[in-house]
């Protein structure tokens, strides 16, 4: 089964006084570690008070040779078929490395604070129609489509934009409209960090509804250091809930479990971001594949 581990960017304000964002030459170095030590992607989150994350993709895709840039945005920001065409240049730039993460926007008073004012109910209907329509403009050269959000007559891309690789999608959410958005139209359906047994229990209920499953994601914030006694002492000083704390066999070990549920993508973060790439990409990252070899599997 292949895997991926994708590498959170901190796209958000890092001045304890909220008044200054991060340094674009970190976001630059955190990037180019997390290609250098061996992850398959960035996350560049959606944060309305942070730096917008089609700039920083855009900003990273050249510094960058390998990751692929998964960008986190709501499907609230605009015409389907816009978007699609921004990703034609991405993917031009970054050599196919472009991908989507389409968030919901939010809570209510969230969404319309940034002009969105959808019903409620509204809001996953019209992610799926913003995916249909930004993957039919770019699969077809002629391409007609009337929903209630979205309306293209005889559109569809010609000429140098055509045949451009539709983004792989990662959607989210724990809601049966969530779980049924994502059998439809999602190629990952990334899950919050919960206990295994609730894991477990979350990913059945996506298999329930009985269509195409999409591949599963996990975020996780990790800690992880030589010894589990080092890691829970730094993890008492940890900016928020670590998902994972302990050594690095330890860690590996859980990683390689969650892959034999079902889980094919890992969103990860830690703290610091630059340095925790490093040491994420050296020791769990190689323990974690050799694990899942076959060679690995019979020394275990």
């Amino acid at each position: 089964m292949s895997i991926e581990f994708i590498w959170q960017l901190p796209t958000g304000v890092s001045d304890p006084r909220g008044t200054r964002f991060n340094y674009l030459d970190y976001l630059h170095q955190v990037a180019r570690a997390a290609d250098l030590s061996g992850f398959d992607g960035i996350q560049i989150q959606n944060d309305p008070q942070g730096d917008e994350s089609w700039i920083v993709a855009g900003y990273l895709a050249r510094s960058t040779r390998h990751v692929r840039l998964l960008t986190e945005f709501d499907a609230s920001r605009g015409s389907a078929v816009y978007a699609a065409k921004n990703a034609v240049s991405y993917q031009r730039y970054s050599r196919g490395r472009f991908a989507w993460q389409i968030g919901t926007g939010g809570s209510t008073e969230q969404r319309r604070a940034q002009g969105d004012f959808a019903n409620d109910g509204d809001v996953i209907p019209r992610i799926e129609e913003f995916i249909t329509v930004a993957r039919g403009v770019l699969t077809s050269g002629s391409y007609s489509f009337k929903g209630k959000y979205f309306e293209v007559l005889n559109g569809g891309f010609k000429g140098p934009l055509s045949n451009s690789p539709v983004p792989r999608i990662y959607l989210s959410g724990n809601t049966p409209e969530a779980y049924q958005l994502s059998s439809r139209v999602a190629d990952v359906h990334v899950f919050d960090a919960v206990s295994r047994d609730q894991l477990e229990a979350e990913i059945r209920k996506l298999e329930d509804l009985g269509t195409r499953r999409p591949h599963l994601g996990l975020r996780l914030s990790l800690v992880a250091r030589e010894t589990e006694t080092e890691a829970r002492a730094d993890a008492a000083h940890y900016p928020g809930r670590p998902g994972l704390v302990g050594s690095y066999a330890q860690l590996a070990t859980q990683l390689a479990d969650y892959v034999k549920m079902g889980i094919g993508s890992f969103i990860v973060t830690a703290a610091p971001h630059l340095e925790e790439a490093y040491r994420i990409g050296e020791h769990i990252l190689p323990a974690v594949r050799r694990l899942l070899s076959p060679s690995g599997r019979d020394a275990a």
